[in-house]
């Protein structure tokens, strides 16, 4: 897409209601029929005229649409010329895509899912889209912390919806919160005006099957980004038993989600294939991995030593999970590796972020923030995950072997981006070993492979680690390009604004 230019009044006027505005008068157009409309990509005295046949010879009104940080123009058949006006002169006339997303955590929640959703947001509303979020008022890992019921936030209208607060500690209280907030999300969203997209992502499972019935209730299009493949991944983590009742409806609903979707958006190749085998279109998946948060996500040499201070590590071998803990991420393995290595004094575990598996780990172990070979932190700010994951002198990525195309470790990308070693614990071959195995502009990271269950492998790995103490891996513009948010999120975007008003 070109650049954001004004246009030369060249014909009548032929208006579709979208903002528009004068040199002379800087006020708004109204909309109205005239004759001789001149569309972008029609020639005029043998020029084509489009978003670089012209230069903007005068600075954007302020009535009218700016132009988006990255100074590129979305929807560009939406922009038309008009001439014939009383006052003449320059202008633009654009509408942009409205947009609604659907997803449980959206900020300021620190979630994973919720940050992704968050810049594809804001990004979106700074190009110029309507954007609306319906998302949860309860923080998800902190369902007490409730957040407004309505804000505007980089320009993105939040709606949140209430749901219980009864937290993870058992199934039906999850599938309380999950059901209730579904309810008053569905209800929020359905009194709302028809929107050009709805976007759903997967927290909780299987919100596509709300956003698929608005769309095609609405007739808008449908996008269903797909962070964790459900209800594939409650049946391979044992929490819903396959051929159930409650599976084959969970199944069919999927399958409408899927059938309904203008576009899937996968992860990685393995989840692509999983969603093909649903009979889904190859034409129809669209294969993009999360980014890392490149702008905010640096190596900190002077955050490490301050987070090392504040949690007493100074001095310590630091082996950190980071991330979701839950029985998607199975942590057996390090944890026994943990209690085999105790007697090793200068080596300590942290295992950042939530979920009911961290909290089990903090009653089986007492591990506590201030003392001992296990400690167990909250999630971390995006302000904070620099210093958090540079504090580490080993990175543990962690997959069970049964999700391997269910969900995808998206904390790699930010591991990446601080130049950790790694040591990957989960099924071979998958999306983790193809990326540290195959890349050329990461050869030479040092990382290791073990399978679930050898546990003997994990401690032998990290006494390697620790002695041979490998410098830290300076991520070069290769790996920046290829996994930085500026490289997959104008993607994405461009996947969305496909849906034209």
């Amino acid at each position: 897409m070109g650049d954001w230019r004004y246009f030369i009044y060249v014909g009548g006027c032929r208006g579709r209601g979208g903002r528009r505005a004068g040199k002379e008068s800087g006020r708004r157009l109204r909309s109205g029929a005239g004759k001789g409309g001149v569309r972008i990509g029609e020639r005029l005295d043998g020029h084509e005229l489009c978003c670089q046949s012209y230069s903007l010879l005068h600075p954007i009104l302020p009535d009218t649409p700016g132009p988006s940080p990255d100074n590129s123009c979305p929807s560009l058949e939406k922009v038309e010329i008009f001439s014939g006006l009383k006052f003449g002169g320059w202008g633009v006339c654009w509408r942009g895509v409205k947009f609604l997303l659907l997803n449980q955590t959206f900020y300021p929640d620190v979630m994973a899912t919720g940050q992704y959703l968050s810049e594809v947001a804001a990004r979106l509303a700074a190009r110029g889209h309507e954007v609306t979020v319906v998302t949860s008022r309860r923080a998800y890992d902190d369902p007490s912390r409730q957040f407004v019921r309505r804000e505007t936030w980089r320009g993105v209208r939040i709606l949140r919806a209430g749901s219980t607060g009864l937290g993870k500690g058992a199934k039906w209280r999850r599938a309380a919160d999950f059901g209730t907030y579904l309810a008053s999300c569905c209800a929020r969203a359905a009194l709302l005006p028809r929107h050009d997209a709805v976007v759903a992502l997967t927290t909780p499972p299987l919100i596509s099957f709300a956003g698929a019935w608005l769309a095609r209730w609405r007739r808008s299009r449908f996008f269903y980004w797909v962070m964790d493949f459900n209800p594939d991944e409650a049946i391979a983590a044992g929490w819903l038993r396959a051929g159930s009742p409650a599976a084959r409806l969970l199944e069919r609903m999927s399958r409408f989600s899927l059938r309904q979707a203008t576009r899937v958006i996968a992860l990685d190749r393995f989840m692509r294939d999983r969603i093909a085998a649903k009979g889904i279109p190859p034409e129809r998946i669209v294969v993009l991995p999360p980014w890392s948060h490149d702008g905010e996500v640096r190596y900190d040499a002077a955050g490490r030593e301050r987070f090392r201070r504040a949690h007493g590590l100074e001095g310590k071998f630091v082996v950190m999970y980071s991330g979701n803990h839950s029985p998607v991420h199975p942590l057996d393995t390090l944890l026994e590796a943990a209690r085999r290595l105790a007697g090793q004094p200068d080596v300590v575990f942290c295992f950042v972020g939530g979920g009911s598996e961290w909290r089990r780990i903090q009653q089986e172990t007492g591990a506590g923030a201030g003392t001992g070979a296990i400690r167990c932190l909250p999630y971390q700010p995006l302000a904070e995950l620099s210093a958090s994951l540079s504090a580490a002198d080993l990175q543990v990525v962690v997959m069970g072997d049964a999700m391997r195309g269910l969900v995808h470790p998206c904390k790699i990308y930010n591991i990446l981006g601080v130049g950790a070693p790694v040591l990957y614990i989960g099924p071979s071959p998958s999306h983790i070993t193809e990326i540290l195995g195959a890349r050329p502009e990461l050869q030479g990271w040092p990382w290791a492979s073990v399978r679930h269950g050898q546990v003997e492998e994990v401690v032998r790995a990290i006494l390697r680690f620790r002695q041979e103490a490998p410098a830290r891996f300076e991520p070069g513009p290769g790996v920046c390009a290829a996994f930085g948010r500026e490289t997959i999120l104008p993607q994405l975007i461009e996947v969305l604004e496909t849906a034209k008003p």
